[in-house]
């Protein structure tokens, strides 16, 4: 039987467990397999709980694999809206696979005129975007973004359910949803403290469109330079398309290094939560051995 490890963005989403996993193994035990598993780049993109389904059944995963096209759009479509999910929940799903998005669309680079074709490419560029495709207010969504720039890791537990939507919101801001302020603090000076305010993502895509513009600038420095040089047409415009390439390339890198990063650190997270508990479990054990 295969084995197969979960794609870094069918990860994001959390895994069923309890009376809804049993159910889901009765089933297949009594129906089959009624969808194949999505493999891309030979790990599952879609259908992890139903190959850990099917192995607890003891029946062969039948899978395909991936067709093409944007698989962070895919992914979205085929798990964001059929799953019980919270606002805050499914709007930082989405900011976490906003660097995948990236590196779907070249760095953020848009290709064509068509309006239809750059959505396509771009489904999570603003925030109104992500918003539309997580179902989340605008504000949820700009909250959700906040925490996957602070710590990237409690963006992907939170969108699993591992961790509550006030605390992971408490983590980041330094205040709880739906506190009351405190009246006897009120009057003394408080310390500082980063409150969240939904201007700060509106400023974060500013100088995300800055450093376009540079980056732009950055091509035409370098198209003037080649147009000035002592050459032929021909290596003029094999320079640019060169130049473009490369630009692209690095673009396209930066994003997906830092989409893995923030999975390793995740992954790194629940490894380290694991050998707590393997500890805890030895230290019960032992206690048990002894008191026999």
């Amino acid at each position: 039987m295969n084995k197969y490890e979960l794609h870094p963005l069918c990860s994001l989403f959390p895994r069923m467990d309890g009376v809804e996993f049993d159910s889901l193994v009765a089933d297949i035990k009594a129906n089959g397999q009624r969808e194949p598993i999505i493999l891309h780049d030979g790990m599952i993109l879609d259908g992890g709980n139903r190959y850990r389904a099917c192995i607890e059944a003891g029946i062969e995963p039948e899978t395909m694999k991936y067709g093409g096209g944007n698989i962070v759009a895919y992914v979205l479509s085929a798990n964001l809206h059929r799953r019980h999910l919270s606002g805050l929940q499914a709007a930082a799903i989405v900011a976490s696979c906003r660097d995948w998005s990236e590196v779907q669309s070249h760095g953020g680079k848009r290709k064509g005129n068509n309006k239809m074709d750059q959505e396509a490419n771009l489904p999570l560029e603003t925030v109104a975007d992500r918003a539309k495709a997580s179902g989340a207010s605008i504000r949820t969504q700009a909250t959700a973004d906040r925490i996957s720039k602070k710590n990237p890791a409690l963006a992907v537990a939170l969108g699993q359910g591992e961790v509550k939507p006030s605390d992971a919101v408490e983590q980041v801001t330094g205040k709880r949803p739906g506190s009351k302020p405190n009246k006897i603090k009120a009057a003394q000076p408080e310390p500082e403290t980063e409150a969240y305010d939904p201007r700060d993502d509106q400023i974060s895509d500013l100088a995300e469109t800055a450093t376009k513009l540079a980056e732009e600038n950055e091509d035409l420095k370098a198209r003037l330079a080649i147009e000035g040089s002592p050459v032929s047409d021909e290596e003029k415009t094999a320079a640019v398309d060169l130049i473009e390439e490369l630009r692209k390339e690095n673009t396209t890198l930066k994003a997906m290094v830092k989409a893995l990063t923030a999975s390793r650190d995740h992954f790194q997270a629940e490894c380290a939560e694991h050998k707590s508990q393997i500890q805890r479990q030895r230290r019960e054990i032992d206690k048990l051995k002894k008191a026999a």
